[in-house]
């Protein structure tokens, strides 16, 4: 399956507890596919991936793969591990269990040089058959990589296709990428879609944002395709004081994205596994009124 358009990350749902919620999470699922998402992607960094234990994982990987296979849209599960020996078997094993295409984000405990990086993306990419997605974030990795790397690794592993490009500022990277592969990958928008209509107009597929407002974004995606940019830019300007508030931090912007969640009844509950981000009622007025100039393009 082709991976693009609307992409969502998957939040992770907790009970009370802090047990994973899989009900409210397989809910979740079915949601966004009725809601015409183009594609499930898990353990995302906005998916708390890093507060999972092996167990867990495994689960939500049979439930998103047996959802998303009975809602015919792609798989995308993230392999995370740091040391290249269990990503190669973390790979492997994601492959056998049925997903349609990795997103690999490479490792950054201890800032892996380049070389290292490279190395690691290439024998998880040259380990499986499904096409892979790199997640470049190097300010969660602390490592910048040029386009021209990427464009090297892309040309010895031909399964490494996709590329998650969420640097800041992004749009000057994506033509750089496309232009030094001659358009031989593909590109989906992160951070959220801060920047989805510049991303698009330099050759972006789509984009991977979380999941709370998952309409808005097929909005704009929809009349970009439709060439009503103009209406798309209107609406993308209506999503940015939400985006502008939430984003100040990662653990912010998965804190508010569950509040969402839960407040529109997808999930069951908002609770964060600790340590979380603590807001004041400065922080959570901003978003209800930001909330609610939203509130018209949820349905």
């Amino acid at each position: 399956m082709d991976v693009k358009g609307i992409c969502p990350i998957i939040a992770t749902p907790f009970t009370e507890s802090s047990e994973v919620d899989y009900e409210s999470m397989r809910n979740l699922l079915r949601v966004l596919i009725q809601g015409k998402c183009h594609g499930l992607t898990l353990f995302g960094i906005a998916g708390e991936y890093y507060k999972l234990n092996d167990q867990e994982r495994r689960q939500m990987i049979e439930l998103v793969l047996e959802e998303s296979k009975k809602g015919n849209v792609p798989s995308i599960i993230s392999i995370t591990q740091h040391a290249t020996e269990l990503a190669v078997k973390e790979a492997q094993h994601t492959e056998e269990a049925g997903a349609d295409c990795l997103m690999l984000l490479p490792p950054f405990f201890l800032n892996p040089t380049v070389g290292a990086l490279y190395n690691h993306m290439k024998l998880v990419g040259e380990a499986v058959r499904i096409p892979v997605m790199i997640q470049y974030v190097p300010q969660h990795t602390g490592v910048p990589i040029e386009p021209a790397t990427f464009a090297r690794l892309s040309s010895e592993v031909e399964n490494i296709v996709y590329y998650k490009i969420e640097c800041r500022p992004p749009g000057a990277y994506i033509t750089r990428l496309l232009e030094s592969t001659q358009n031989r990958v593909k590109i989906m928008a992160g951070n959220a879609g801060l920047q989805l209509p510049e991303a698009l107009d330099r050759g972006a597929i789509g984009v991977m944002p979380g999941c709370s407002m998952y309409e808005i974004y097929l909005k704009i995606y929809n009349h970009y395709l439709q060439d009503n940019r103009e209406e798309a830019i209107r609406i993308h300007n209506a999503l940015l004081p939400m985006l502008n508030h939430i984003l100040q931090s990662t653990e912010m912007i998965i804190y508010y994205e569950k509040k969402m969640l839960k407040k529109r009844g997808i999930i069951e509950s908002d609770y964060c596994r600790m340590p979380t981000f603590t807001p004041d009622k400065y922080y959570d007025r901003l978003f209800e009124e930001y909330y609610e100039q939203i509130s018209a393009y949820l349905d």
